[in-house]
């Protein structure tokens, strides 16, 4: 009795504990087909109940098996003692398919003992024998009163040695009373369609069962087949629960004597229509609302909670619906999309003709944004993608340099799927392709996962924490590849290329390692086409003198720029030489104006009301800042900071009204290019 009241005080603070830490949350994680298979295993199970009840045999003695089948079908009395109750639950279900009303229920319920007793009145049928052939229920002769048991507790006879054996057991029992509230609240809600808060359940579980060991008694939780069948008669109110327990207590002092008088035909009944119920909703009714493999597992979980126990089939079904999850998630592409690096540039501000020549030479870049968790189940596909493109047709077609692997929308990497990308990265280095990883850092769940392959610290491999920052990575390797093949001095004036960490560019190998290739050729004659205009036919020329020389760089791709036609302009713009750091302008600010970069590198910052979306810019030599604030008189929309030493010249809002009014075709000219 100690041990079976320390059961319950257990379960109690184990209960009270899930619902006051919030923990009943986490049975939100189990999928709702598990829940509809429990809810179909009990259907079975009171099935088979109603007929050990109705056949008066224990459920030990009811099994599988042909003795059984002879004892039900073979047996005039025994079929006849099932079938009735079985009869009269489907004639129930008939009745409340046409007729609605929750009185129907209780009033059925009622009419069948009155109609028993009037069959037994008429025919002068001994009630004994009716109890001895299984009609009604034998409740034995034992008087003993209920709280007979007090007797029994002494506290000095409690021994805590054997009570500290038990305790193996104790946790047992723990683990089963606590596996079922957190199911069968859930699975109630979902048969009721309604709305359950489990924690609040199980903090009133928690409550019950401490105050049940106090008072000496063994342990409880809610029994979802009692609860349902209470729900569905109209005892959806605390009314009803009030009214129940009187009538419980009421019961408890006037003993089992009355239920001797209940025919067992009334209560097979009610366990077969709840039965039929369960089965109906789990097997029937979802039979258009699951796929297949949730079908499956719903009836697998029938069949385990039926042969073997509650619990078997929960595990089994968890086990089953994980097979089904990693088969399922393996049919899902884990590529969101391919792209070239023609289609998906960096947000960095170029000259038109730079960025001419980057659309055309990048798309030997590759991209392959993924998506979901990588594990075994899904980078087989990626793995046999980067081959296909590295490997097949398309390598002679289209020769990639540069594969970048986006991981932004990925969740997690397992080991199979960073051993996997190893292998890529072997394949890669073999065609002196560079693999480019980004939108992960390296404290992050995947920089840790491929960290530990040590795929990250390769060669010819890259890592950048956004995508941009990746593609604005390759692009300047593009441009540095042209001019040094160009045998060009690379100088911020002519050739500004802003730089990223992830590598030192100035080492890269690009055009060693594929000279006299299409890749080089490719990227020669884009530069010859495009960016070989920025640089003056004769070197030892002299350039037109600042500010038209940045002028012509910025404009001239957009229209003729006559330094004589442009040179009234220079007044109106005013030279800045600014440090690194140095803050232009912040967001919301007043444009006062705007600038064309000499030299140097701007960073633009946009922030928006969501922190997600926060977005950077770069704006190079060559490039215009800020033009279209000020040209609109609006706030600025970004913050823009100096990255590097940076030469300006600033058209502020004075002079450019200035302009249009002294020199007003001149005005018209710059303002059409700026736009442009």
């Amino acid at each position: 009795l100690a041990a079976y009241a320390l059961s319950s005080i257990l379960t109690g603070l184990s209960f009270f504990l899930l619902g006051a830490l919030k923990l009943g949350v986490i049975v939100g994680f189990f999928p709702r087909h598990i829940l509809v298979g429990c809810i179909g295993g009990v259907g079975a199970f009171l099935i088979e109940t109603g007929l050990t009840v109705s056949l008066r045999i224990s459920e030990d003695d009811f099994a599988m098996n042909w003795e059984t089948f002879r004892f039900m079908f073979f047996d005039a009395h025994n079929l006849t003692l099932w079938i009735i109750p079985l009869g009269l639950a489907v004639l129930l279900r008939v009745i409340t398919h046409r007729f609605r009303h929750q009185l129907i229920f209780p009033l059925y319920f009622v009419i069948i003992p009155m109609l028993f007793y009037i069959i037994v009145a008429a025919a002068q049928l001994n009630l004994t024998n009716l109890r001895d052939d299984g009609w009604i229920f034998d409740m034995g002769t034992d008087k003993e009163p209920w709280y007979r048991f007090y007797s029994y507790i002494s506290l000095s006879a409690i021994r805590f040695g054997p009570l500290w054996s038990t305790l193996p057991t104790q946790f047992a029992l723990l683990f089963f009373n606590i596996l079922h509230p957190p199911l069968n609240v859930p699975a109630l809600a979902v048969s009721l369609n309604d709305d359950v808060d489990t924690n609040k359940e199980l903090v009133a579980h928690g409550y019950s069962n401490f105050l049940a060991g106090l008072f000496g008694t063994v342990p409880n939780y809610l029994v979802y087949v009692n609860t349902l069948l209470f729900y569905r008669v109209g005892g959806d109110n605390r009314i009803s629960g009030f009214l129940l327990a009187v009538a419980t207590v009421l019961l408890l002092f006037i003993g089992t004597g009355p239920i001797s008088f209940i025919p067992v035909m009334v209560v097979g009944a009610l366990i077969f229509v709840l039965g039929i119920d369960l089965v109906k909703e789990a097997l029937w009714d979802t039979r258009h609302r699951v796929s297949k493999t949730e079908y499956i597992t719903i009836v697998s979980i029938m069949i385990c909670m039926t042969v073997w126990d509650f619990v078997i089939g929960v595990l089994f079904g968890i086990i089953v619906s994980c097979f089904f999850f990693v088969i399922q998630n393996s049919q899902l592409s884990s590529i969101r999309a391919i792209q070239t690096g023609e289609t998906a540039m960096s947000a960095v501000r170029r000259p038109s003709l730079q960025r001419a020549y980057i659309r055309e030479v990048a798309k030997q870049t590759t991209i392959l944004r993924l998506q979901g968790f990588l594990f075994f189940g899904t980078i087989t596909y990626v793995e046999e993608t980067i081959r296909s493109l590295i490997e097949g047709p398309l390598w002679h077609r289209n020769p990639v340099q540069f594969l970048v692997l986006d991981f932004t929308l990925v969740a997690g990497v397992d080991m199979s799927s960073a051993e996997a990308l190893v292998r890529v990265q072997r394949l890669l280095a073999s065609k002196c392709v560079t693999l480019v990883f980004c939108g992960f850092i390296v404290d992050s769940p995947v920089g840790k996962a491929l960290q530990s392959v040590e795929i990250l610290g390769a060669e010819q491999v890259e890592l950048f924490s956004t995508f941009n920052d990746a593609m604005e990575w390759t692009e300047n390797a593009y441009l540095r590849a042209w001019f040094r093949a160009q045998k060009v001095e690379r100088s911020a004036t002519i050739f500004p290329v802003p730089s990223r960490e992830g590598g030192d560019i100035e080492h890269n190998n690009l055009i060693s390692a594929f000279i006299l290739s299409p890749r080089h050729s490719h990227i020669r004659d884009a530069g010859d086409r495009t960016i070989a205009n920025e640089i003056p036919v004769n070197q030892g020329s002299e350039r037109p003198s600042e500010p038209l020389n940045t002028l012509i760089k910025a404009f001239s791709s957009y229209g003729t720029v006559d330094p004589v036609t442009f040179r009234p302009i220079e007044p109106y713009l005013e030279r800045l030489t600014l440090p690194a750091t140095h803050v232009l302008w912040t967001q919301d600010d007043r444009a006062d104006g705007l600038f064309i970069i000499e030299s140097g590198l701007l960073k633009a910052t946009y922030e928006f009301a969501n922190p997600a979306r926060r977005f950077v810019e770069s704006m190079v030599a060559g490039t215009v800042a800020g033009e279209l604030s000020a040209l609109s008189d609006s706030p600025r929309n970004a913050t823009v900071v100096v990255e590097h030493d940076a030469v300006l010249w600033k058209l502020s809002n004075v002079n450019l009204i200035k302009l249009r009014m002294e020199e007003p075709e001149l005005s018209h000219i710059f303002i059409q290019l700026v736009l442009k």
